[in-house]
């Protein structure tokens, strides 16, 4: 067993221990809602979630540093680095809306060499480690082989985003403008369902004006091993981009020929 599949075995534990702990709080009407400095909203259970699994993680890799979305950073002295988000999506979970997901990155020497996204409400997992594969589980069958579709041009593709506003306020709508008729079927199915459709075979582009670390880290490895790449912008797997976009191989040229001119965020 290599070092980056123990750690990928413990990854899918934990998020199966911090699904269960969300799912305690889900479609709950006592759940508290706060707002954080960025106005964006967060819960007892993003942070119960956390908490959770950065403390299985001080027993079991106490070498390992931690990046996460709602404590601050463990520097590493081992080389891993574990990228935490609880809750991604957390305002489709504050409505009671199936589409949020656990995502847990594994860094290793400055490359994501493996990841974890499970989406405790509609009971599936998608995870891959760097030369293994990408796999995806329903419920309790058996782990299938996760590959992003053949499609080869954007006019048969389905374009998955999150929410339109976050393009407006940072200076991005004409990227839609252009893309959303050269597409087949777009639809608001985001966050990182989204993206894991597109690792899945089920959309062809995800596309993310805005990202942090903590949103990007676990899909990139996912969706490389999948077949398709999850990069910034600029088409590099940089987890500090600050945008992201998921796509297959077969028309990854015409989606760069659409993002080549793209504004820096505003």
């Amino acid at each position: 067993m290599s070092q980056h599949t123990s750690r990928l075995e413990f990854a899918l534990r934990s998020s199966s221990d911090a699904g269960q702990l969300i799912m305690q709080h889900y479609q709950s009407q006592e759940l508290g809602v706060e707002s954080k400095a960025d106005d964006s909203p967060v819960t007892v259970a993003d942070k119960g979630a956390e908490k959770l699994i950065r403390e299985q993680l001080a027993k079991e890799f106490p070498d390992d540093g931690i990046l996460g979305e709602e404590f601050g950073d463990v520097e590493s002295s081992s080389g891993y680095r574990w990228i935490l988000d609880p809750i991604d999506g957390t305002k489709p979970f504050i409505h009671g809306v199936p589409l949020f997901g656990t995502l847990i990155g594994i860094e290793y020497k400055g490359r994501m060499v493996a990841g974890v996204c499970r989406m405790p409400a509609l009971q599936e997992v998608m995870y891959a480690e760097e030369g293994g594969g990408a796999w995806w589980q329903l419920g309790e069958q058996k782990p299938r082989a996760a590959q992003v579709s053949d499609a080869t041009s954007l006019d048969q593709s389905r374009l998955m985003f999150t929410e339109p506003s976050h393009a407006v306020r940072c200076g991005r709508q004409g990227v839609f403008d252009e893309l959303l008729p050269a597409v087949r079927l777009a639809r608001g199915w985001g966050d990182c369902y989204g993206h894991m459709l597109v690792a899945t075979g089920r959309a062809e582009i995800m596309l993310d004006p805005v990202m942090s670390a903590w949103d990007i880290a676990a899909l990139i490895p996912i969706i490389r091993e999948a077949g398709g790449s999850c990069t910034d912008w600029k088409f590099e797997e940089n987890i500090f981009g600050g945008d992201g976009v998921s796509c297959v191989p077969g028309i990854l040229s015409e989606v760069q020929a659409l993002l080549k001119d793209a504004p820096p965020i505003r």
